[in-house]
């Protein structure tokens, strides 16, 4: 995954390269096309989006590495949270 371009000291959209594990396409998102869904437990922590080649919705684990990336680039992001 990528993160944010600055350009002269401006930061320009930021863009993130991922992949699909169903038909192994490689592009880039705009971070308006990913969503990021920050949970309790790393199984309820994920970003996704759809495959712009195949159509396919694509969900993938989000380390904390990834977290900052996304939200720094502005992808929109949803907290979760347990029901205790």
């Amino acid at each position: 995954m990528g993160g944010d371009v600055l350009d002269a000291g401006r930061a320009v959209a930021a863009v993130f390269k991922a992949a699909c594990p169903d038909c192994r396409g490689r592009f880039e998102l705009a971070a308006g096309a990913l969503r990021l869904a920050i949970g309790a437990s790393d199984r309820t922590t994920f970003y996704s989006f759809t495959c712009p080649d195949c159509g396919a919705a694509v969900r993938k684990p989000a380390g904390e590495r990834i977290i900052e990336l996304l939200t720094g680039g502005g992808v929109r992001t949803l907290r979760l949270h347990s029901s205790v």
